[in-house]
């Protein structure tokens, strides 16, 4: 009887030290899989802009930030905003999703504010720990677009109206907006009116900044050193989207944009912060452009 309880015992003990093993190596598995994901978060760099990822974002979000992080990319700019909702998420659950993949919300466009909305749009934008509330196009109806190209109602100077009357509102609440231009803003208009210009002249500069769109200013047959010269820091965020032999959106290194010569000047430029954008992958698929861009990238000198 007593063998037998000796037995059982060391039975016991074999099955609790196998166990302890076990777990031990689970732990430490576990343990070694949290490293390795921080490290490659660590050395993700560069933004996306999530407007390249719409039809994707709107059908599997959180698997589409999960492919934007294994690209590479360290920071997105969101493009959806609805019903106080980032792609379907509360502000502090698109935070914290993002947290998990080691990705952060750099920047939001929010064409869709106006004086009545803003306070709760800025509001949100905060909670989503989204530093930039960016004005993608002349806001509250202003914005045109058709068979001529894009263009804009009222005058420049109601424009600046509104940019300065948004830009003070984000300031106090903690937030810094920007302006994204595209091509119309740097023609002149039949008074001689650059509206670019006039929005970096009137605009206040402690509440308003911009985001230059490289691909934009580059169709517009406009040198983005020009504007660093003229106006220098005032452009926080880079849109790097590239422009092929036939003048539409291409990955970022595969086209015409000498992306070195600019990057050469982003401290005049005031650049904080770039994201990838392509408004339309045409044949490719999104998620590969991305990629490509990625590369591009780092072959650039883009970090």
């Amino acid at each position: 009887m007593k063998k037998q309880v000796n037995q059982s015992i060391l039975l016991l003990l074999i099955l609790s030290l196998a166990f302890t093993a076990c777990s031990s190596k689970t732990g430490t598995e576990e343990v070694e899989e949290t490293m390795e994901e921080t490290q490659v978060a660590s050395a993700n760099f560069g933004g996306l802009a999530l407007y390249t990822l719409r039809d994707a974002m709107s059908k599997d979000p959180k698997g589409t930030l999960k492919a934007v992080a294994e690209n590479g990319y360290a920071y997105v700019e969101t493009a959806n905003y609805s019903d106080g909702k980032f792609y379907g998420m509360t502000p502090t659950e698109f935070k914290s999703y993002l947290e998990s993949l080691g990705l952060t919300a750099k920047s939001a466009h929010m064409g869709m504010v106006n004086l009545e909305n803003a306070d709760q749009l800025i509001s949100d934008v905060k909670a989503a720990g989204i530093e930039y509330f960016v004005i993608p196009v002349p806001p509250m109806g202003m914005f045109t677009s058709g068979k001529d190209g894009m263009g804009m109602k009222g005058t420049p100077e109601e424009l600046v109206n509104i940019m300065n009357t948004l830009g003070e509102k984000c300031s106090n609440a903690g937030v810094k907006l920007l302006y994204h231009n595209h091509d119309f803003e740097f023609k002149t208009l039949e008074d001689g009116t650059v509206i670019e210009d006039l929005l970096l002249e009137k605009c206040n500069p402690e509440f308003v900044n911009f985001q230059m769109d490289l691909f934009w200013v580059t169709k517009a047959d406009v040198d983005p050193l020009t504007y660093f010269e003229k106006y220098p820091g005032r452009f926080i965020a880079w849109h790097v989207k590239d422009m092929n032999e036939e003048g539409n959106f291409a990955p970022v290194g595969t086209g015409t944009i000498d992306f070195k010569r600019i990057l050469a000047e982003k401290d005049k430029s005031g650049m904080e912060f770039y994201l990838v954008e392509q408004d339309n992958t045409f044949d490719l698929d999104p998620l590969e452009a991305i990629k490509i861009s990625h590369q591009g990238l780092e072959e650039i000198g883009f970090k």
